[in-house]
């Protein structure tokens, strides 16, 4: 697949050939300032140019590779470079000022280093500039949420999750859905439809929200560098008017299962670590002296190695076992709590 997409590209550049884009996206038919516009399709092409050579590049790494590893390394970074040549003005901003446009730059690191944060930046003003909307289509949307946190965006991304209004989740929601849609707006704010040749009332694209569901706002994940949940991390983002979320999740190793939840003034963390693996839990607003595990203080609870601070998080080492934890919470300034 790589080796084709290299037959179709000039100057390490994939710019023939047909491609569908960002399918589906939303553009407001009032939209002079073009901020929604349709990304360029051969800007979304090189992003995944990109993503299908880093894949090689991992694989490559794995297996010992080293002839493989080196031939997609040097393959890469002509790609990324071709892409900022191309798309990329000298004051950072990209040809295509689209959010999927932004997300897919950002998901594949294809902007300098030091041109990411201005980058999210941007992206963020353009979600707000939408009244807090999405206007991403079945390419952009996977990874939408998981941009915005990566770059500290999290609060971006719960606005994004619990809009009513259409482009929305919840829209559909509103509107009677039990299933995802295969547009934003199957059903029309009048109850009219959209035309039958194409409005899949069962068409998964936008639901891989889920993914950030479990790996953001519950926070299981694998930790950097590990796979299949050998040594995983623990780490809530708590956000908006959402009181507990929970994950029960099968590893090679046994069932995994994390959860948090506020109650009256703190945070409680429960976790659930199969045999032969390890955790690294990460407690939002909390401190060693201010953490209990299972009712003790950690110097009186389970063997739990206390790893210091990082981000406005404390970060606890724990083997297999069942844990609670628990220590205050306040929620940030403006931030509201509505039990369901």
């Amino acid at each position: 697949w790589v080796g084709f997409m290299q037959q179709q590209s000039t100057a390490d550049l994939w710019n023939k050939g047909f491609h569908f884009g960002d399918w589906l996206s939303y553009m407001q038919d009032n939209d002079l300032a073009g901020r929604s516009a349709i990304t360029d399709k051969y800007l979304i092409a090189q992003c995944f140019y990109a993503h299908s050579t880093q894949l090689l590049v991992n694989a490559a790494r794995v297996l010992g590779k080293q002839e493989d590893l080196t031939t997609y390394t040097t393959l890469l970074n002509k790609i990324k470079n071709a892409f900022a040549k191309e798309y990329l003005t000298a004051s950072g901003r990209l040809v295509s000022g689209t959010q999927t446009a932004y997300v897919l730059a950002l998901q594949f690191d294809m902007l300098p280093e030091s041109l990411r944060q201005q980058a999210a930046d941007r992206l963020v003003e353009n979600i707000q500039s939408y009244g807090n909307h999405l206007s991403t289509g079945f390419l952009g949307t996977p990874y939408l949420c998981e941009v915005l946190s990566r770059f500290g965006k999290t609060s971006v991304a719960y606005d994004l999750l619990l809009q009513e209004s259409f482009p929305s989740w919840l829209y559909p929601v509103k509107m009677g859905a039990t299933t995802i849609w295969e547009r934003w707006n199957g059903i029309r704010p009048d109850g009219s439809f959209e035309p039958a040749s194409m409005n899949s009332f069962n068409h998964y694209a936008y639901g891989a929200i889920g993914d950030w569901l479990y790996r953001r706002m519950v926070g299981l994940d694998n930790e950097e560098g590990a796979v299949g949940y050998k040594k995983m991390r623990i780490k809530p983002h708590v956000g908006r008017n959402i009181t507990h979320a929970s994950v029960v999740y099968d590893t090679r190793y046994g069932t995994v299962k994390t959860g948090w939840k506020l109650d009256e003034g703190n945070i409680i963390v429960d976790a659930e670590i199969p045999p032969n693996t390890t955790a690294t839990v990460y407690l939002p607003g909390a401190t060693a002296e201010s953490v209990e595990e299972s009712g003790k203080k950690l110097a009186a609870g389970k063997e739990v190695q206390v790893l210091g601070q990082e981000n406005g998080f404390l970060k606890l080492s724990v083997g297999s076992g069942k844990y609670r934890f628990q220590s205050p919470y306040k929620k940030a300034e403006g931030e509201k709590t509505i039990h369901p």
